[in-house]
């Protein structure tokens, strides 16, 4: 087949096509629009199928059980840990007339100069069952003091917390709309599992549905149960009951699923 085939080869050929160019020009015009059109409506089409595919897979990503961006489910998976080595890594800094609550040597430090205060520090997480684990130790002040783990901290006026004291008893207690509560007694009891004195302790807390529990040194020191807090931050406590200059630092923390 050649060029010429394509090409009109007559006067009348050329006659029609000159007398009715105008509409021909029409024609192909409309059929240019009708095409974009097409085009445009088959996009939309693909978009819109698009959507509606992704939506029906969310729908049956919830409906099956699934969430997206869900932290592991599986026993003594690693969630968070700090050797507190970059004094970048969230914890809240604070240095003031009371206490300080702030990075130092390599690991975390609180010291508490006034009697009966406690000071807590918090990395800015939120869990509901998990394993809190850390090595305190207390380096300076009188034995009379606490230091151990925070779980479910919703705010200053709630939370739970687990102690030791370097005179070699333990506590879990609650703070719960502002008041203070020991759940495990009247006053804080004594274990042997405590190393006392200026000597690093292995403490762990577990915070399981309605149970608490406390271990030093890997063995159990005391359990309690409550309903009042599902979910919140972990983090670190220090208190002093005697005059002078409670100082305490952590190291190794680590949360874990249960």
């Amino acid at each position: 087949m050649e060029v010429s085939d394509f090409w009109p080869n007559d006067l009348w050929t050329l006659y029609y096509l000159k007398e009715n160019s105008s509409s021909m020009i029409k024609f192909l015009w409309k059929v240019n629009l009708q095409a974009k059109v097409q085009l445009a409506s088959t996009d939309m089409i693909w978009r819109k199928s698009w959507i509606f595919t992704l939506f029906l897979l969310i729908v049956t990503l919830i409906s099956s059980g699934c969430t997206l961006f869900n932290l592991p489910d599986e026993s003594g998976v690693l969630l968070f840990q700090d050797d507190f080595s970059s004094p970048n890594s969230g914890w809240n800094r604070y240095r003031g007339e009371t206490y300080i609550s702030d990075y130092a040597d390599g690991a975390y430090r609180i010291a508490v100069f006034e009697k009966d205060v406690e000071a807590w520090a918090l990395p800015g997480l939120n869990f509901s069952d998990v394993i809190v684990e850390v090595a305190g130790t207390s380096v300076n002040g009188p034995e009379d003091n606490v230091f151990g783990v925070l779980c479910r901290y919703r705010d200053s006026e709630n939370f739970y917390f687990f102690v030791i004291s370097s005179d070699g008893y333990s506590g879990i207690g609650l703070f719960y709309e502002g008041k203070r509560e020991l759940l495990t007694g009247e006053s804080m009891l004594p274990s042997n599992a405590i190393l006392k004195g200026s000597t690093t302790n292995l403490i762990k807390a577990q915070c399981v549905g309605n149970q608490l529990s406390l271990y030093v040194n890997g063995s159990l020191v005391n359990q309690a149960g409550s309903d009042k807090l599902k979910s919140g931050d972990v983090g670190l406590i220090a208190g002093n009951y005697e005059d002078g200059k409670t100082e305490v630092f952590f190291d190794h923390f680590s949360v874990k699923n249960p």
